[in-house]
């Protein structure tokens, strides 16, 4: 999985050399993988000795770790902040997969890194916040869908959890092609995927 471009640094700490060099890490994790990039090609690509980076980061592996635990908690905050609103299900659904896909859209790599990566270390000891925090994200999402089944304003036929693997994968598998510079930004892919999702392909 390569996104085509995006913002190198990560969100919290993008002012910041530390946070230059966690974007760097990202952009090269996603498009190269995690156990082709050394320590050295993220240094030679942030213009400094290999052991300059040592000064910030104990390890390559720290700083896949940062990475993934900052993405994956400020997306959870934005979830449960949408959840906890008080809009009808099909509302806080709609502001859900808009998020989405600003995700996808500010930061790239980082929904790259845990597309390709978070099955692999998801079992380490260091990276249980992974395998967790997606839980949460997943509960989230069941609420807002069985909510909306409740009300009546979603199907009762279909499968919550069926519904939203399928929606969780198509939604974050398109990393692989969404352009951030192409000609449908992200607003408008989110809200044709959700036209395509409630009304299907065929006409009348």
């Amino acid at each position: 999985m390569t996104p085509r471009t995006g913002r190198a640094t990560t969100a919290k700490h993008g002012g910041t050399r530390r946070g230059e060099l966690l974007g760097i890490a990202a952009q090269l994790f996603a498009t190269r993988g995690y156990s082709q990039t050394t320590v050295r090609d993220i240094a030679d690509e942030a213009g400094i000795l290999s052991g300059s980076l040592y000064h910030h980061f104990a390890s390559k592996e720290d700083m896949l770790r940062e990475i993934l635990k900052e993405f994956m908690d400020d997306l959870l905050a934005a979830f449960a902040a949408i959840a906890a609103t008080d809009g009808t299900p099909r509302e806080r659904f709609d502001a859900l997969v808009h998020t989405s896909f600003a995700t996808i859209h500010e930061r790239p790599f980082a929904v790259a890194l845990y597309q390709n990566e978070s099955a692999v270390v998801g079992s380490l000891a260091d990276f249980e916040f992974v395998g967790k925090t997606s839980l949460k994200i997943e509960k989230l999402w069941l609420g807002v869908l069985q909510s909306g089944r409740e009300t009546g304003e979603f199907r009762g036929d279909l499968e919550t959890s069926l519904v939203y693997r399928f929606i969780r994968d198509t939604v974050w598998s398109s990393v692989r092609w969404y352009n951030p510079r192409g000609k449908l930004r992200h607003d408008v892919v989110a809200q044709q995927y959700l036209s395509m999702l409630y009304g299907g392909l065929l006409a009348g």
